[in-house]
C-alpha cells in the first residue's frame, strides 16, 4: 500500500519544511491553537509560490462551534472564491446542524461550488451524535474525505472506529486520521486502521529570536501559547513518520 502524509501548517517556513520532509499534501490555516480558521490571501499565495506539493485551504470562518449563519456561510464561499484563485487544490470545510448530524445540504452546496478542488470534511465529524449516520451524509455530498480522530481526543484512541469507519465506506470515500499522530504511534495506527493518508502537525517549538521581552502582556490566552514560542513543522520528525510507513506490512 501507498501511504501519504498531509502535514497541517500555519506559515509559510512549515509548508516549505513538509515539502522538503516529504510530506504529499499540506492542509494550511491559521490560528492553530483555536483548532485552525481560514489564512488570509497573503499566505496562501505565499504558500503556492514556495512550494508545488498540493494545498488543502481550511475555509472555517471563525472559531467555535459549526453551527453557521447564512453571513458565515457568505464568508466560506467567498473564502473558497480566494483559495481557488490562489492556486489551492482542495478545500476543508465542516458543518453541522444544531443537533449535532451534519447539515447534509449546505455541505453538499459547498462541495458542488468548490469543485473541481477536492473536498474534506474535517474533524466537526469528530462533534457529530453518530458516526456511521454522519459518515452516509457526508459520502452523500459528494466530498472526497473525512478528518477523524475517531471522536476522542486522539488518533491512536480512536484507532479501532476509523477503522470501523473504512470498511463501512467501501471505498466510497477516504478516511483520514489525525490528532495527536507522531513518529511514535503511527506504526501501530497503520496497522490497526489499515489507511492510506495521514494528518499531522509534526512540529516542534522555538524560542523567538528577541532579545527585548516585555513580561506580563499577551496578545491572546495565555493558557494557550507565548509570544516568545514559535511552533513550527520540523523536517526530521516528518521524515521519520515517513519512513515509518514505507516500512509498515499489512
Amino acid at each position: 500500500m501507498s501511504f501519504l502524509v498531509e502535514i497541517c501548517v500555519d506559515s509559510v517556513e512549515s509548508a516549505i519544511v513538509a515539502e522538503a520532509a516529504g510530506a504529499g499534501r499540506i492542509e494550511l490555516c491559521s490560528a492553530l491553537a483555536e483548532g485552525g480558521v481560514t489564512p488570509g490571501a497573503g499566505l496562501i499565495e505565499a504558500v503556492r509560490s514556495n512550494t508545488s506539493i498540493r494545498m488543502h485551504v481550511l475555509i472555517r470562518p471563525r472559531g467555535g462551534d459549526f453551527l453557521y449563519s447564512d453571513r458565515d456561510l457568505g464568508v466560506m464561499r467567498r473564502d473558497i472564491d480566494t483559495a481557488g484563485e490562489k492556486g489551492a487544490e482542495g478545500i476543508v470545510i465542516g458543518i453541522l446542524m444544531r443537533d449535532g448530524t451534519v447539515d447534509v445540504e449546505r455541505t453538499a452546496l459547498l462541495v458542488n461550488y468548490a469543485a473541481p478542488m477536492s473536498v474534506t470534511f474535517h474533524r466537526a465529524f469528530d462533534m457529530c451524535r453518530d458516526p456511521f449516520t454522519a459518515l452516509e451524509d457526508i459520502i452523500s455530498t459528494g466530498a472526497d474525505r473525512i478528518l477523524t480522530s475517531g471522536q476522542v481526543k486522539t488518533a491512536i484512541e480512536g484507532s479501532q472506529l476509523i477503522r470501523k469507519l473504512r470498511e463501512a465506506s467501501h471505498g466510497r470515500i477516504m478516511i483520514m486520521p489525525g490528532g495527536g499522530i507522531d513518529e511514535y504511534n503511527i506504526a501501530l495506527l497503520a496497522t490497526t486502521t489499515g489507511v492510506s493518508e495521514y494528518h499531522l502537525s509534526g512540529r516542534r517549538q522555538r524560542e523567538s529570536l528577541m532579545t527585548f521581552r516585555r513580561k506580563g502582556i499577551f496578545m491572546g490566552d495565555p493558557r494557550l501559547q507565548s509570544e516568545y514560542i514559535i511552533k513550527t513543522a520540523d523536517e526530521e520528525r516528518i521524515r521519520t513518520v515517513i519512513m515509518i510507513l514505507r516500512g509498515v506490512v499489512f
